[in-house]
């Protein structure tokens, strides 16, 4: 909750989307992101094809090389100090999971890559998917929208100003381009934090309870009335942005959730 006491504390992601795919039938499933750090390639790829299949078929595989080292550190997971090295380790299982679910079933997936390397995989268990999206998360000039470009259905920029969701969508673009893939094909997203408040009272005691000032959050995120934030929606729906995704961070609070599905989407359904 932002308060140091790390409560109410993370759940695995992968184990998470398990149970919700049991208990959902519609909605669709995955991370903003998975950061290649936390799991050797083969367990996670049997991970997210058996999740797609729980699910029918909802699963997207977001994918990161990995930021927090507080974290990694906290539950003895080892962390490469050097982008470069996490990148490189990105990449590898970009292509590993890629060759995995096109390989036809009972053909073995051999690859030596710079991080990580397999010999004569089975490539088991194919997803439900042929295959599940991949979504590569990220602000990056160079690494990030290369990567995009070649491996993913969607490229998300997290957290950032419209003005860098322009800048940067131009170059995953033009790396499409590079590699004359039709930039028509990969999906261009945002993630923002919302507070949302019938009247500016509610607006100020949900802001309060994550901690963030209300002007930070209006100029930083999605903060105001649903009609407020439904018009910043809009601007980066003219910018090129064709999903965005929400962040909220008091669990707690449903009758929170409850308003943004209401009245916020009732504004943009109209796109």
């Amino acid at each position: 909750m932002g308060d140091g006491t790390g409560l109410p504390g993370s759940t695995d992601a992968w184990v998470t989307l398990a149970g919700l795919a049991r208990e959902t039938p519609r909605i669709r499933l995955g991370t903003l992101v998975t950061p290649v750090t936390f799991r050797p390639v083969g367990p996670l790829a049997v991970s997210v094809a058996q999740v797609d299949h729980m699910s029918g078929g909802r699963v997207e595989l977001g994918l990161g090389a990995g930021w927090f080292d507080d974290e990694h550190h906290a539950y003895g997971i080892p962390y490469p100090t050097s982008a470069g090295e996490r990148f490189e380790l990105l990449e590898d299982q970009l292509e590993i999971i890629s060759r995995f679910w096109a390989a036809p079933a009972g053909e073995h997936v051999t690859y030596a890559g710079k991080r990580v390397s397999v010999i004569d995989s089975p490539a088991l268990p194919k997803p439900f998917q042929s295959p599940p999206p991949i979504v590569m998360g990220g602000a990056g000039l160079r690494r990030t929208p290369r990567l995009a470009a070649r491996y993913a259905a969607e490229w998300n920029l997290p957290f950032c100003p419209l003005s860098m969701f322009v800048e940067l969508r131009a170059v995953v673009l033009g790396a499409c381009e590079a590699i004359d893939r039709d930039p028509a094909t990969i999906v261009a997203s945002v993630a923002q934090v919302v507070c949302c408040g019938s009247d500016e009272a509610e607006i100020a005691r949900r802001a309060a309870v994550i901690g963030r000032e209300v002007d930070e959050l209006r100029e930083n995120g999605l903060c105001g009335t649903p009609t407020e934030i439904a018009s910043k929606l809009a601007t980066f729906h003219d910018a090129g942005a064709t999903r965005c995704y929400l962040q909220f961070l008091d669990v707690d609070d449903l009758d929170h959730l409850g308003l943004v599905a209401a009245e916020v989407m009732n504004e943009t359904a109209r796109w």
